[in-house]
């Protein structure tokens, strides 16, 4: 009989958790619907604003900003800065763990080539894991991950631009997850500043520095537009705003991703403790089973003692 009791408890905390896990799986599925319309709603307007600025730089030719600037041997420092955006949470499946190692990749391949990382954490989860590295973080920030904020997100990338417009870096990356779709999301470090492919938007390139197709460079070529006020005023407002843009739009990313990877995390756990409660149900048939054979048995060893 306690072999039968012992697995009525076990089979009873497994339902238990079931309903928490079941909880947990409804609940990342209301905010995913929630983050994935912010998420998807914000980058036709980034993708735009990095088109406007390529159109602008490809109208004045040589572009110099301080947005742009590439150190030179004599103005480097050998010093980079990387944002590592995890969750505050677990229960996300790979999620912190992907975006951990993708970092971690990342820093070997600088320290390698002689760069020094500053190192900036979002999300508890990184601070926790570098803490236990031993490895120094300049500044960690505690945005809101659920929803994350523009203005929240702007500060940041004004500390960013600040630094790399002083000469204190000479780049700034983001270890992020980027999320392609409902079913596929990706580890990814991006570089934030120099902001990448604009300087060179006159000779047919884009924001990712591929090659343009030929009747795409010819229209941009042939196309001529007038901007009010001149096309220098507008990149110095511009040039900032794709990059508070592109940083706020790694945040809504990696946020999109976490709810992602905890509700298939938690449908999984669902569907596990529902596989487990079965297979112990079956047990305590058998466990009972076993038992009232060896009860009756007990009986009628009984009744054939009394007999005799």
């Amino acid at each position: 009989m306690a072999k039968a009791r012992a697995i009525v408890k076990r089979r009873k905390a497994v339902r238990n958790i079931r309903k928490i896990t079941k909880t947990m799986q409804m609940i990342a599925t209301s905010k995913f619907q929630k983050s994935l319309k912010r998420a998807t709603g914000t980058k036709p307007y980034t993708n735009k604003v990095r088109e406007l600025v390529r159109e602008l730089a490809a109208s004045i030719g040589d572009v110099e900003h301080p947005l742009l600037r590439r150190p030179t041997a004599e103005d480097k420092t050998n010093k980079i800065a990387l944002l590592v955006i995890t969750s505050n949470r677990g229960l996300a499946g790979a999620y912190n763990g992907s975006v951990l190692r993708a970092a971690n990749h990342f820093i070997r391949e600088q320290e390698a080539a002689g760069q020094t990382v500053d190192l900036y954490a979002s999300g508890k989860k990184g601070v926790s894991y570098f803490n236990f590295q031993k490895r120094p973080i300049v500044q960690r920030f505690d945005l809101a991950t659920d929803q994350p904020k523009f203005a929240e997100v702007e500060t940041l990338a004004n500390h960013f631009m600040d630094r790399f417009i002083k000469g204190e870096v000479d780049s700034v990356h983001v270890a992020y997850m980027n999320f392609v779709s409902a079913g596929q999301q990706r580890a990814d470090v991006t570089t934030l500043l120099p902001l990448a492919g604009l300087a060179e938007a006159g000779s047919g390139k884009g924001a990712a520095g591929a090659a343009v197709p030929a009747a795409q460079a010819e229209l941009h070529e042939e196309t001529i537009y007038d901007f009010i006020p001149g096309p220098r005023e507008i990149l110095d407002e511009l040039l900032p705003l794709t990059v508070r843009s592109a940083l706020f739009q790694c945040f809504l990313d990696a946020t999109t991703s976490e709810h992602v990877a905890r509700m298939i995390a938690m449908k999984s756990a669902t569907d596990n403790a529902d596989k487990m409660v079965k297979a112990l149900t079956m047990q305590y048939n058998r466990a009972r089973q076993s038992q009232i054979t060896t009860e009756l048995s007990e009986i009628m060893g009984g009744v054939e003692a009394m007999s005799k």
